[in-house]
């Protein structure tokens, strides 16, 4: 078990953690919380190098993927850096990338009664220059967006967050209580205070409210 007491405050700076191979050859993870080696809840980074293939497998509690760079593959299509998208509990597929990609997936963690599949492409608030906000899904109260601050702008007192924040910088820092936060890093809170993040520049952010 890694990080699976969610009552903890955990962060990880991924930049510090190694690659490990997983049971595919070229595809590489790096785990931040997980419930057991090769199934049940697991949040990791996953590297694909050009020309990986992964078997096909199904996702008995769902899947939820945020691709990072580069172009995620499988038989839906080709997903490039932006895409965000869920496979609900019951769906399988075979995942592959012909010139590699780089992932934050989610496993394992659906809600029961969630068996919505989407997709949503996010170009504008990747290459974005002013602070914005980008809702990528919502079911009960579970909400997940894409966030771009500017120039010191709080603007996440726009969102209605629950105690229960998920966050991950996709690029640029932010300083979150004592703890500074840069590209990669992931921070885990069951009891988050806006006032507390701060952005002193740039920086864009994927953020999860209201279920871990």
């Amino acid at each position: 078990m890694l990080n699976m007491n969610f009552s903890q405050t955990v962060f990880m700076d991924t930049d510090k953690i190694d690659w490990i191979a997983s049971p595919m050859s070229g595809v590489y993870r790096k785990p931040l919380a997980r419930e057991e080696a090769e199934r049940g809840h697991a949040t990791s980074l996953v590297s694909y190098e050009a020309g990986s293939i992964f078997r096909p497998h199904p996702h008995p509690l769902g899947e939820e993927i945020l691709v990072l760079n580069g172009v995620f593959s499988d038989e839906k299509g080709d997903f490039k850096a932006g895409s965000y998208f869920r496979n609900p509990p019951g769906t399988s597929h075979a995942p592959h990338s012909l010139d590699g990609c780089f992932l934050l997936v989610k496993l394992h963690q659906f809600q029961v009664a969630d068996l919505n599949q989407i997709y949503v492409e996010t170009p504008s608030i990747w290459s974005s220059r002013q602070s914005e906000i980008v809702s990528l899904y919502q079911f009960g109260t579970e909400r997940v967006w894409l966030i771009r601050i500017q120039n010191g702008e709080n603007i996440l007192r726009q969102l209605d967050l629950s105690a229960s924040v998920e966050l991950f910088i996709v690029s640029g820092q932010a300083q979150y209580g004592g703890t500074l936060m840069t590209t990669g890093g992931w921070l885990r809170e069951p009891d988050f205070t806006v006032d507390r993040l701060n952005v002193a520049s740039d920086c864009l952010i994927w953020l999860k409210t209201g279920h871990f």
